[in-house]
């Protein structure tokens, strides 16, 4: 199937709004970082088996041929942070990570990666299978770990990233056009009239610098974030190893 094929498939998906399902893979994620810190600040695809694999990893598997496309359900991006804003807004951290799950799951692949074998860039790998993005974060002030997890579709669509790569008409995505199509989607005015680096930095200001004079461009913010991401978010103490009311 074309790109733009593609496209218009996944424009009309409905969205199933499957929140059992979405916690229990949270959980999952949370309870597997409190006891494999190892997996550090990268980028995985989870399978629809639960095996978390590191991307570089599963591009191996799949030239192996012991994975299939179809195998991803969950790309998911780990970061330690150090800033409230992080904790309360996983999504705004920055855009690559909705960017590369997009691309991997229209099945675009790394072009320096596929053609000479040096190594991926852009975390893109073909994914086809993926239904959701995770972003877990590791709040090391507290020893919280954070997971929101999304519809990888619904944020997408949201974001109007369908129509910033519908001129892409290879399989290949090199690193500076993710870069570009990341720098684009930033520049959109979407969180109440603010693109997402202002955004970004009003919750700074806002929680770190304790700024309340912010607090209706916050409470507006968050209204945007959460109709664009409808995540689900759970809460997880790597010191009690128990999840934390939201």
């Amino acid at each position: 199937m074309k790109v733009d094929e593609l496209l218009k498939v996944l424009e009309n998906v409905k969205i199933n709004e499957n929140i059992d399902e979405r916690r229990e893979i949270a959980e999952y994620l949370a309870q597997k970082l409190s006891i494999n810190n190892s997996l550090g600040r990268y980028y995985y695809i989870m399978t629809k088996y639960k095996k978390i694999l590191h991307i570089s990893s599963y591009e191996k598997l799949l030239k192996s041929g012991r994975i299939s496309p179809g195998d991803a359900y969950v790309y998911v991006s780990v970061h330690n942070a150090y800033f409230p804003a992080s904790y309360y807004f996983p999504f705004l951290i920055h855009s690559y990570p909705l960017v590369y799950a997009y691309l991997s799951k229209l099945g675009f692949e790394e072009y320096l990666r596929e053609t000479v074998g040096l190594e991926d860039p852009c975390h893109v790998a073909p994914a086809t299978g993926l239904k959701y993005i995770s972003t877990v974060i590791r709040y090391l002030d507290n020893s919280h770990v954070v997971i929101e997890i999304t519809d990888i579709d619904n944020a997408s669509n949201n974001m109007n990233l369908p129509t910033l790569i519908r001129d892409i008409s290879t399989k290949y995505i090199i690193a500076g056009r993710a870069e570009l199509i990341a720098s684009q989607l930033e520049s959109q005015k979407l969180f109440a009239g603010y693109d997402l680096n202002e955004a970004r930095g009003i919750i700074y200001r806002y929680y770190e610098n304790h700024d309340t004079s912010l607090a209706i461009e916050v409470e507006a913010i968050k209204d945007a974030y959460t109709r664009i991401f409808k995540p689900y978010r759970v809460v997880y103490d790597l010191n009690t190893k128990q999840f934390i009311p939201t």
